[in-house]
């Protein structure tokens, strides 16, 4: 697998927040929000605008959708409760589902149990008459993936809605990391639903996000879409306010060519991509010490 030049890594990241979004060598579309707030309200509104649009010609609305950020549920389930938007047209398919060491799903309570998540925050709180019927939500796992992989196929996705992770993966498309099974830019741009282990660095990122940096917690597997069936949408819109953790993974989306090494770049290649952050997840901290030596 191709990296990245650590010299080329140090100029896109030593860019200034405030000058991404009108750089003159941004790869892709970008937008800077103030917080989660604002990016929840945003993130709630581009979805319901598809929806609306398709009701009013009374089509149906196809979405994948992700297991996070949280700051855009309680402004979604508040947008379609006031508006009385009706979501019985709105099929959902799911992005990914984390698995324990035996491909199994989670117990219920687990918090990376996405499920269990989704069934609380997503569809909790939103008025029985308005909900999404429980034959069009397609959860993703082992016993599920062809039949969610035929029916994603069946007809045009209206959108994707995701985020993206330290390693630049959209659903769990993370980099392919394995020493004896390289892929290449292209075998990871068609590939589909599949089971695979995490990364070693997306579970001790989780474990710090989540268990105080207990790793041994972290669910070790994990059932994806696959970036064929991410792209496969007219609309896709990627949104993260994380942080640190993301910071690198969006320098190198904006300013590098597609490389395996991070999926999301990828997105370029997509006519309708949008990437948005927070002005945290936009900044780096090498941008902010100029006096730091590092090559």
């Amino acid at each position: 697998m191709d990296h990245v030049r650590r010299a080329d890594l140090y100029r896109w990241c030593r860019i200034p927040a405030r000058e991404l979004a009108g750089h003159p060598q941004l790869r892709g579309k970008f937008r800077m929000v103030a917080d989660s707030a604002e990016m929840g309200n945003l993130m709630a509104e581009e979805l319901a605008a598809v929806i609306e649009a398709n009701n009013r010609q009374g089509l149906p609305t196809r979405a994948i959708i992700p297991c996070g950020p949280m700051c855009w549920y309680a402004p979604f389930t508040d947008l379609v409760n006031t508006r009385g938007l009706s979501l019985r047209q709105l099929s959902v398919f799911h992005m990914d589902e984390c698995l324990d060491w035996q491909n199994r799903p989670l117990p219920k309570n687990h918090p990376y149990n996405f499920r269990s998540f989704m069934e609380t925050h997503f569809y909790g709180g939103i008025r029985p008459e308005l909900q999404v019927p429980e034959q069009q939500r397609f959860w993703l796992l082992p016993s599920t993936a062809d039949s969610v992989r035929a029916a994603i196929a069946a007809a045009p996705v209206d959108i994707t809605v995701g985020g993206w992770g330290q390693d630049g993966h959209i659903a769990y498309n993370q980099a392919r990391r394995h020493p004896y099974s390289s892929i290449t830019l292209d075998e990871l741009s068609i590939s589909s639903i599949r089971i695979q282990e995490n990364n070693l660095d997306t579970i001790l990122a989780l474990s710090q996000r989540t268990f105080g940096g207990a790793y041994q917690f972290v669910p070790p597997m994990s059932i994806t879409l696959g970036i064929k069936e991410c792209l496969s949408a007219k609309k896709v819109r990627v949104y993260s306010d994380t942080g640190s953790w993301k910071q690198t993974a969006l320098r190198v989306a904006l300013f590098s060519e597609p490389i395996a090494e991070y999926p999301m770049t990828l997105l370029q290649r997509h006519p309708d991509a949008v990437i948005t952050a927070t002005e945290e997840t936009a900044r780096h901290p090498i941008s902010e010490h100029p006096e730091w030596e590092l090559l």
